[in-house]
């Protein structure tokens, strides 16, 4: 991790994360001279599955994502931070050891506010811990569906449901390709299967004509029958 060396009250991390609007103006104010801020290279662990995490992050730029390791060595991604979004609390929160790894896959400038200063101002705003609360549900509730989507649903039914989550939460870029670029591995790793079902199941999707495949890059060609293989 390498300082941010350019930091401007305009472009702080503090001011793009929602959940932190919540804080008074003396809050934001104290918690700005207090956090800290740094620059993450691709593929940089910010911290690892089973190590006390240092505090709370948020989000200014880049992606991170979140996975657990399996017995074979294999990764299982939970989920992924964009900007905007904080990640860290629920470890925080518990006094518990982190049940993720967190790593960059996209170059990131991240926020860390400090786990004294995240409980204290829990502890003083109500309105701030409520939407701590609500985010931690709506997480709750991700993970839920995540559990009946593997018990329930076929590779194919979650591929689709995948690539449909990736476009409503990252975008497009102007050719139409979906924002965020994947290795094959890292799909296998979304899905929960080997990076050869992947592989087939993308290429029966291309000559379907449902998306259109340039190395990483993915479009989107056909939502509705990508929602009807998804079951959505």
């Amino acid at each position: 991790m390498e300082k941010d060396k350019n930091k401007t009250k305009q472009e702080s991390p503090l001011r793009i994360c929602p959940v932190f609007r919540q804080l008074t103006r003396s809050e934001q104010e104290n918690l700005e001279l207090h956090k800290q801020t740094g620059v993450y290279k691709k593929g940089e662990i910010v911290y690892k599955e089973g190590t006390r995490v240092r505090g709370v992050y948020c989000v200014q730029a880049g992606v991170v994502k979140h996975y657990k390791t399996g017995y074979d060595g294999k990764e299982q991604i939970i989920k992924f931070s964009k900007p905007g979004d904080i990640f860290g609390f629920r470890p925080v929160l518990s006094g518990d050891y982190a049940c993720t790894t967190t790593q960059v896959i996209d170059n990131a400038n991240l926020c860390l506010v400090s786990s004294t200063d995240f409980l204290q101002l829990l502890n003083q705003n109500s309105y701030f811990a409520m939407d701590i609360i609500k985010l931690s549900c709506q997480e709750l509730g991700n993970a839920n569906n995540f559990i009946l989507d593997i018990a329930q649903k076929s590779v194919r039914e979650r591929l689709a449901e995948v690539l449909l989550a990736l476009d409503n939460n990252f975008g497009r870029d102007k050719d139409g390709n979906l924002k965020i670029q994947l290795t094959r591995e890292e799909f296998a790793g979304i899905v929960g299967t080997a990076t050869e079902s992947v592989i087939r199941l993308l290429s029966e999707l291309k000559k379907e004509k449902v998306i259109e495949l340039n190395k990483r890059k993915i479009r989107l060609l056909n939502l509705s029958k990508l929602k009807q293989i998804a079951n959505l």
